[in-house]
């Protein structure tokens, strides 16, 4: 049977088609009015090992037998030889709306896929606290104050409708974290809590001997 005006035009296309991206990526085409050797045109047949001639992939020859004749794009298949690909396949049409051909497009992704997991694995950290992911954030203010915000931000309270107590929980929390160890921390703790620096040394010390704070 004579190949469609409309798959003859296309055929022009599908070497450019696969140069643009690469020997990994495979373009055929195929004439459905020859259904036992469909494909008429193919580059980079070695993705599949593939070539003209050969019949149709069993997943477009069942779309040709439902009602409706979709394009499949983006899914995932595997070669022959355990190539992972990425596959598109593009019908064509006529003037009634009948399918007459299909390009098919097979990108063998094997190398990204393997490059992914590689990275994925490199990239895998264990989950930790906040305060650990900010340590490398800049300058000690700024780790101190960002050790700060987040532990007044995981208590839920505002500072100012804060009691005496729930004050020494929050200097027991940042205590716990080593918040004190840093240089200047006491004097910033009390700024922020709005109470004197004694008030923050006295705190710790009734903390650390499990003290009454009734007399702050």
């Amino acid at each position: 049977m004579k190949t469609h005006p409309i798959l003859k035009s296309i055929i022009p296309m599908i070497e450019g088609k696969a140069h643009t991206f690469g020997k990994n990526c495979e373009v055929a085409l195929y004439d459905f009015s020859s259904p036992q050797n469909p494909i008429i045109a193919i580059v980079n047949g070695h993705v599949t090992g593939r070539d003209v001639g050969n019949p149709l992939p069993e997943n477009i020859a069942k779309i040709l037998k439902s009602e409706n004749v979709e394009n499949l794009i983006n899914y995932k298949s595997k070669g022959k030889d355990g190539k992972i690909l990425k596959s598109s396949a593009l019908f064509i049409k006529d003037e009634n709306g009948k399918p007459v051909g299909c390009l098919t497009i097979n990108i063998d992704i094997s190398e990204f896929v393997m490059v992914k997991n590689t990275l994925s694995e490199f990239c895998d950290v264990a989950d930790t606290n906040e305060e650990a992911r900010e340590a490398y954030a800049g300058s000690v203010s700024d780790v101190l104050e960002s050790i700060v915000n987040t532990t007044l931000e995981n208590y839920g309270k505002p500072v100012n409708f804060m009691t005496k107590e729930e004050k020494v929980q929050v200097v027991k929390m940042l205590d716990e974290k080593g918040t004190f160890l840093i240089r200047g921390a006491v004097d910033y703790v009390a700024k922020i809590l709005c109470v004197s620096r004694y008030t923050i040394y006295n705190y710790l010390d009734e903390i650390r001997v499990g003290g009454d704070f009734s007399k702050y």
